[in-house]
């Protein structure tokens, strides 16, 4: 069984193992944050806060370590996330979380668990990353119209979706303009080697040369 590095209380914890726990939130944050950025989109600022968070995690659980409890720490640790303002992507917050649970390893002087444990889920999240075995169909699309009010969205474009299309999904539908347009957002599968221009044309056709955007679809986004 692991042995923690800490024995006594806060008070009485030596200053070489709290700099040795450091040393490791440190280096076991910048693992974290070279995984996120080798398997998902990132910004700098954000790597830097993966490196960074296991450090300070750690540092709240070493102060409430002896007063208040093992479990308002954990409480107090992962109230941080509430503090990222913009909202992220799955793959965002499961580095957070990855982050905070290093932190509150090596904050409990488990540093030999914190590294078995961040060496294990990097392999995981790498190995599901270039398996693509979750990976979205790549026919699969974002498709937004706009339409008239006095069109019925229902059936106008059945047929085309019908040639063009494997499956469709009506996700929203909302009014613009005062109510004279309705903005419809639909996933889609494209059937195989089919002609995006003339899919594209068809639908221009019925719905009066409004706007049409098909994309592909984005992470952690709304339609």
């Amino acid at each position: 069984m692991l042995k923690s590095l800490f024995s006594n209380t806060t008070s009485q914890i030596e200053l070489s193992s709290i700099l040795i726990c450091t040393l490791v939130s440190l280096v076991l944050g910048m693992v974290i944050a070279y995984t996120h950025k080798k398997t998902s989109k990132y910004s700098k600022n954000f790597l830097v806060t993966l490196s960074i968070l296991p450090a300070l995690v750690q540092t709240v659980m070493i102060m409430v370590n002896g007063n208040l409890g093992t479990s308002v720490a954990i409480l107090g640790a992962f109230g941080l996330v509430r503090f990222r303002s913009i909202p992220g992507t799955s793959k965002e917050i499961l580095s957070v979380f990855f982050a905070m649970a290093i932190g509150l390893a090596t904050g409990m002087g488990q540093i030999f668990y914190a590294i078995i444990f961040t060496i294990i889920l990097s392999i995981v999240i790498f190995l599901l990353h270039y398996i693509k075995i979750f990976d979205v169909d790549e026919k699969e699309r974002v498709l937004r119209i706009v339409i008239p009010e006095d069109l019925d969205y229902t059936t106008v474009f059945q047929k085309t979706f019908d040639k063009y299309l494997k499956d469709v999904k009506l996700e929203q539908v909302k009014t613009v303009n005062m109510g004279s347009l309705f903005d419809l957002s639909y996933r889609v599968v494209l059937n195989k080697n089919v002609n995006e221009k003339k899919f594209l044309d068809e639908i221009r056709m019925k719905n009066g040369n409004l706007k049409v955007i098909l994309s592909h679809p984005v992470e952690g986004t709304e339609i």
